[in-house]
């Protein structure tokens, strides 16, 4: 009997001090581990690097990039979330906690800003614009280099001297490829006794047009610094 009664003392004597320690740790100013997870409203997919911070403080977190986060904070603290896109939200921690440990789920809603469209004029009204535009007198200099960038023969020797681009060359080199699957297991068609031909090289001899095809003269060579530019 006076063991038992021994027992049931110092068994009365434990909780006591267990109590006692889980009261002094549990108080209302007391640290606890505050983590959780940032997620959105419409998806549930996580927020990555939202801000976590303690309000009217600099101390707080990020969350990493599948929304997690987890620092250490005090009972009562109130916990701001932000991200980009996204509207504020706030979370104040409970001071009931019967652990040194609190998890969160917290969920972010959209925000969508609209913003009116900007129209920047260099004049304060259009009707001054427009009477500038009106009045705008172009340098000499600059027209007479534009005539001459414009001329038809300086814009053919241009053309003849431009090298083809990718895309050319990939058509060309189609082309070629298309003709000889076109002509396989035959021979192809020769031009040397097709009569038409002859007639149409003939008239083009006698009109100069494969000299002119040859030999295109540069029509302005001492100018072509000021034409391109």
């Amino acid at each position: 009997m006076f063991k038992r009664l021994l027992t049931l003392c110092i068994f009365i004597l434990l909780c006591k001090i267990t109590f006692g320690q889980e009261k002094k740790f549990l108080d209302k100013n007391s640290l606890v581990q505050f983590s959780g997870v940032i997620v959105t409203s419409d998806s549930l997919n996580p927020v990555p690097f939202a801000s976590v911070i303690i309000k009217n403080t600099s101390r707080g977190t990020i969350s990493d990039y599948y929304g997690f986060f987890s620092f250490v904070a005090k009972m009562k603290d109130t916990v701001e979330f932000a991200a980009i896109g996204f509207k504020r939200a706030e979370f104040i921690i409970p001071d009931t906690l019967n652990d040194m440990r609190c998890s969160l789920i917290q969920i972010l809603k959209p925000d969508t800003i609209l913003l009116k469209e900007v129209v920047i004029f260099p004049w304060p009204t259009k009707e001054q614009f427009k009477e500038a535009f009106v009045q705008l007198r172009v340098p000499d200099d600059d027209m007479s280099r534009a005539q001459r960038n414009l001329d038809k023969r300086q814009l053919a020797y241009l053309a003849s001297i431009l090298p083809m681009d990718g895309s050319m060359n990939y058509r060309n080199y189609m082309d070629q490829v298309s003709t000889r699957l076109y002509y396989a297991g035959q021979l192809p068609p020769n031009n040397l006794l097709n009569p038409i031909k002859w007639a149409q090289f003939i008239q083009m001899w006698q009109n100069g047009e494969l000299k002119n095809k040859n030999q295109t003269p540069n029509p302005n060579p001492n100018n072509n610094k000021d034409d391109e530019n």
